[in-house]
């Protein structure tokens, strides 16, 4: 298994933990937000459920489907993060066409809200891109 492949895997687990947030007692809010930070509702849900499973298949596939996955991946995630600090809202789930923009912002709240998208995706895109050349 190469090392794309076994970075993929870990974005299986990582998006699979990311789709359990809300169903873990103890890690949401009263007003349903994960660590009182960001609300996840069903569609958020899917979508990480999805990612993973493309995740985890791209994994098991080859090597070149790994590298697929983290770059088209890691261009989505890390541009969703990017648009969330110039917005408030992500464009993945559909947040930027649903809601008014709340303006560019790089409060904590923000910084907090944005980065795993911001972090995933730019790692992701990183290693789709520069490591395991071959």
């Amino acid at each position: 298994m190469s090392i794309l492949q076994k970075i993929t895997l870990g974005y299986f687990v990582a998006l699979m933990g990311a789709a359990s947030l809300n169903y873990i007692p103890g890690l949401t809010d009263d007003q349903g937000r994960a660590f009182g930070i960001f609300a996840l509702d069903i569609f958020d849900d899917a979508l990480h459920v999805a990612s993973a499973l493309w995740a985890l298949a791209a994994a098991l596939i080859s090597r070149r489907a790994a590298k697929i996955f983290l770059v088209i991946f890691g261009a989505l995630y890390l541009g969703d993060g990017v648009f969330g600090f110039f917005t408030g809202y992500g464009y993945l789930d559909l947040g930027i066409f649903t809601n008014a923009s709340e303006g560019m912002s790089f409060t904590m709240f923000r910084l907090l809200a944005n980065l795993p998208h911001v972090a995933l995706g730019g790692f992701a895109l990183w290693a789709g891109l520069r490591l395991d050349r071959a």
